[in-house]
């Protein structure tokens, strides 16, 4: 089984590497961009077979390490 974890700064949160793409995109010449926010896919693949099982790992995980809940939000997709 296969997760796939999608990892954002929350809105409100200062986003510096977004600011710097948009930056480098309106030098580039795509000056319509009116905001830029990075954020971090993972895979993992899970030697799990229960998709409800699968989900609750990659959420401990989650909050445990993969992503800064505080200033962070994440979504996962089992496939």
């Amino acid at each position: 089984m296969k997760a796939k974890v999608h990892i954002m700064l929350k809105a409100g949160v200062l986003d510096p590497q977004g600011r710097a793409v948009q930056h480098s995109l309106a030098a580039l010449g795509f000056a319509d961009v009116d905001e830029v926010r990075q954020g971090k896919y993972i895979e993992l693949d899970l030697n799990e077979d229960d998709q409800a099982a699968a989900r609750a790992r990659v959420e401990a995980m989650c909050r445990q390490l993969l992503a800064n809940t505080v200033i962070e939000t994440y979504s996962i997709e089992i496939v």
